[in-house]
């Protein structure tokens, strides 16, 4: 292995990113915060930049005995975490954002590198985890209840929250830290304690994470178990979503995934909070200033290589705009910079893996096969620059919203050009039309046609945006979405209630025992 590791044509920038980060050449299938576990697991996964094929690094992959001993570390460390007061619980997420600021260009390049974002996106992300680490301290100080009045009379009657326990977090390969951060620290300061199966295609910067808070951990003299990490496949998910010991599990992934995770733990009893498909839409009304509008669309297609839950995948156009608009964007697209995502000149980086390709390109071909007409794009790059064959030119298809492919999310940079009339009620029953519904936005400077689209019977997302686009969400806001996108909610506003356990408490301070509803229960 370790000659392995030297004779890859890597930049020495990629080398100092990973020393700084803790990234060996083979490293261990699991951390419970202090300690490494699994070091001499027989199966390993060697980790590929889609960037440029080269081997970052290779991981071992836990067992079935591994998880159990994670489970059990974190079990004990729960003890220990509920009993510490709330305010000092986000002490240490804010020790834990200062870290992170500290290593935020190191941690941004190798989110770049290892999934494929540009460098700007992986920097982003990165700070989107500083971020809800300063928005969990603040919520540490409020983890308020509710007080009501009793019917009895001298009784008192009130709400709280306490910590629910382990908080089982599955992440995805396109967000591989920051949705692990939202879930994370928001369970971190209402006293549960987390264990991260994150993607298998992007584990190392997991694995940076827990070499970034370990110091945290040990300086404050925390028990190993608060902040876990385990990297494996399926099984171990499957392990997670089954285990009644683990009362939440967080996926975040496909539709497909978050309905088996959604079953396993329904079956049991146990909450589940489910970040799943978007099928965005942008709406352009002829009345929305069309050169902002176009910087919204462009960004939410080809950002991130389209591989964003809340990419931008259809565009609704107002006849009267749509030739302008479409026009437009074929003068846009051949212009994209499409290269390394560490280059600073690039826009468009590499889809994930030569899978996520060949989706690309059946989904284009089959909505051609439909009807639609492929406008521009969908190319697979050729030379030395993209040798990886993960590169692709995005596409634009005109299509009609009832196409099998177009109902369907594919996680690449396809924008469905869709033209509509007459009313913006007509626009939205077009975006509202799929089975998806995380994301959604429109472009007008028309108040009647804004004020329809956020009324109860305009959209039906759970995020829907006025004259910005559909990607780039804020923590202060909680994020998901409706429908077959899961309906969880994560990030900030009070999305910190699922991880905690409501109850209610009637205290009756008087010497006599009425009881609620006026029954009269007289035993002599």
């Amino acid at each position: 292995m370790k000659q392995a590791i030297d004779e890859m044509p890597m930049t020495k920038a990629i080398a100092d990113v990973l020393q700084q980060l803790g990234i060996k050449e083979l490293n261990p299938a699991y951390s419970t915060g202090l300690n490494w576990g699994g070091e001499n697991n027989k199966t390993t996964r060697d980790i590929h930049s889609p960037a440029d094929g080269n081997l970052i690094a290779s991981v071992n992959m836990a067992t079935a005995d591994d998880y159990e001993q994670v489970v059990k570390t974190a079990q004990e460390a729960f003890k220990v975490w509920r009993t510490v007061p709330a305010p000092k619980r986000g002490e240490i997420v804010r020790q834990i954002s200062n870290k992170l600021r500290e290593h935020k260009e190191a941690l941004g390049k190798l989110v770049s590198y290892e999934m494929g974002k540009i460098l700007q996106e992986g920097l982003g992300e990165v700070q989107e985890m500083i971020d809800i680490c300063d928005f969990a301290v603040g919520l540490s100080r409020q983890l308020h209840g509710y007080t009501m009045h009793s019917e009895r009379p001298q009784h008192r009657m009130y709400e709280q929250y306490h910590p629910l326990g382990i908080v089982g977090v599955i992440s995805a390969f396109n967000f591989p830290v920051a949705v692990w951060s939202w879930n994370a620290m928001l369970a971190a300061v209402c006293g549960d304690v987390t264990i991260w199966k994150p993607s298998e295609k992007t584990p190392l910067t997991a694995i940076a994470c827990q070499h970034i808070i370990r110091d945290v951990l040990a300086e404050n003299d925390l028990p190993e178990g608060i902040f876990s990490v385990i990297i494996g496949d399926a099984e171990i998910g499957s392990l997670m979503a089954h285990d009644t010991r683990v009362p939440l599990v967080s996926a975040t992934g496909s539709t497909r995934m978050g309905k088996k995770v959604g079953e396993a733990v329904g079956a049991r009893l146990g909450k589940s909070l489910l970040e799943l498909g978007g099928n965005n839409a942008i709406i352009i009304t002829e009345h929305a200033d069309i050169e902002m509008a176009l910087r919204a669309v462009v960004f939410g297609a080809v950002g991130t290589c389209g591989q964003r839950c809340t990419s931008t995948r259809r565009l609704i156009v107002h006849e009267n705009v749509y030739d302008q608009v479409r026009d437009r964007l074929l003068k846009i697209y051949p212009n994209l910079p499409i290269g390394h995502p560490l280059s600073d000149t690039t826009l468009v980086g590499p889809l994930i893996d030569k899978d996520a390709v060949k989706a690309f390109l059946n989904a284009l071909e089959e909505v051609q096969g439909e009807g639609g007409k492929l406008l521009i794009g969908g190319e697979v790059l050729e030379g030395e620059q993209y040798a990886t064959g993960t590169y692709v030119t995005p596409a634009i298809v005109e299509a009609e919203n009832h196409y099998h492919m177009v109902q369907e999310e594919t996680f690449a940079p396809i924008l469905y050009l869709i033209r509509y009339s007459g009313d913006v009620e007509n626009a939205i029953d077009i975006q509202n039309g799929v089975k998806q519904g995380l994301s959604s936005s429109i472009f007008s400077t028309n108040l009647l046609e804004t004020e329809a689209f956020l009324t109860h019977w305009g959209s039906d997302c759970g995020i829907a945006n006025v004259n910005i686009g559909t990607s780039g969400a804020e923590i202060g806001g909680a994020f998901g979405g409706e429908k077959d996108t899961g309906g969880g909610r994560e990030s900030g506003s009070d999305a910190w209630r699922i991880y905690m356990r409501r109850q209610t408490n009637t205290i009756n301070y008087s010497r006599e025992l009425p009881l609620a509803q006026g029954i009269k229960f007289d035993i002599g």
